[in-house]
């Protein structure tokens, strides 16, 4: 006798099922945004590259021994040529997307680093355009124009506005939406569909090979003269344990709940961010913020509502494909019979 199923969950079960990921999620990315805001900032460790550079070997490490060690996951078959072709340069563009945006924890206050990430929908769009991975579109370019002016808003309103810090931000995102295309391209185009542990076991190495440089000549020989510099090497082990299970959490959301969850609950993870910055580092958020933020991140929730809207208008035309299918298979059946 098999087995009988388990029941279907009610309504109220799956809320809280998805509220539990998205509650996980949310408090170990801002533990993350904090976390390294703190240690780059406050404790006196001031070297972005090291810090990046520590996530992604303490990333290879865990998820060597994951894959090699215990077999809890296993290894994609990709040829030495692919890797460097394919591979590397998402290794390349992810570290000097992780590099810039901890810089910029230095110059700039997190409610307005927050601020500025509403731009990502906005950068993946025209670099997904650019890829031919995106249809252009005038009500999306629309939509993507009023978010950037909000974020013009919000950084007129800046009372910390530090010109090397915006320039690091941005730079960053732009570097991480490429970063995502990329991605995209190895998923669809190649067909390698990797979990997170397979994905940090193979571009976790690549990005700590391309820090290696910059860091041995920009901030290693500061390092080596920084007589002050006092390593909390516990820190730094629980930071970089806390990056890698952001990594798996972000999993964890987009598998049980879907990216557009994550996305909506990443506007509400900025918003909590902008407060909290406020209470933990005394950062000032004037008038011309909260203005910029809305039109910002009110825009942000028009673009994933649209994109809802298109993914439910997809769905509904392959399910009537499939029934036209299916009516011509049954009526071909019959006449033959």
């Amino acid at each position: 006798m098999a087995a009988s199923e388990a029941p279907p969950l009610t309504a109220w079960q799956q809320a809280a099922k998805a509220y539990f990921y998205v509650t996980v999620w949310m408090s170990i990315s801002m533990s993350v945004i904090l976390f390294n805001k703190y240690i780059l900032a406050y404790s006196g460790f001031k070297y972005p590259i090291a810090l990046t550079m520590w996530h992604m070997v303490f990333c290879t490490t865990v998820s060597a021994v994951l894959v090699r060690g215990t077999g809890t996951t296993k290894r994609l078959h990709m040829p030495r040529k692919e890797y460097v072709n394919r591979v590397v340069p998402i290794g390349a563009l992810y570290a000097a997307s992780l590099w810039l945006s901890n810089s910029a924890y230095l110059h700039l206050s997190v409610s307005f680093i927050q601020m500025t990430k509403a731009l990502m929908p906005g950068l993946v769009y025209a670099c997904g355009v650019a890829f031919g991975m995106e249809k252009l579109t005038r009500v999306t370019t629309l939509n993507m124009v009023i978010i950037a002016v909000g974020v013009a808003i919000a950084a007129y309103g800046e009372i910390d506005f530090v010109w090397i810090g915006v320039i690091e931000q941005l730079s960053a995102l732009l570097f991480e939406a490429m970063r995502l295309m990329l991605v995209q391209v190895l998923i669809t185009k190649q067909g390698y569909g990797m979990n997170p542990i397979q994905s940090l076991y193979y571009v976790s190495p690549a990005c700590a090979a391309c820090l290696a440089l910059p860091f041995a000549f920009v901030e290693l020989p500061e390092i080596m003269n920084d007589y002050g510099l006092v390593i909390d090497y516990p820190m730094l082990v629980l930071n970089a344990l806390t990056a890698f299970a952001l990594n798996l959490a972000v999993f964890l959301l987009i598998g049980k709940t879907s990216a557009l969850t994550m996305n909506i609950a990443g506007v509400i993870k900025d918003w909590m961010l902008i407060f909290a910055s406020q209470h933990l580092f005394g950062n000032t958020v004037s008038f011309l913020n909260y203005v910029g933020y809305v039109i910002a991140f009110l825009s942000v929730g028009m673009y994933n509502f649209n994109k809802l809207r298109a993914a439910k208008k997809a769905d509904r035309q392959r399910e009537r494909e499939k029934q036209q299918e299916g009516g011509k298979a049954a009526a071909a059946g019959e006449s033959a019979a």
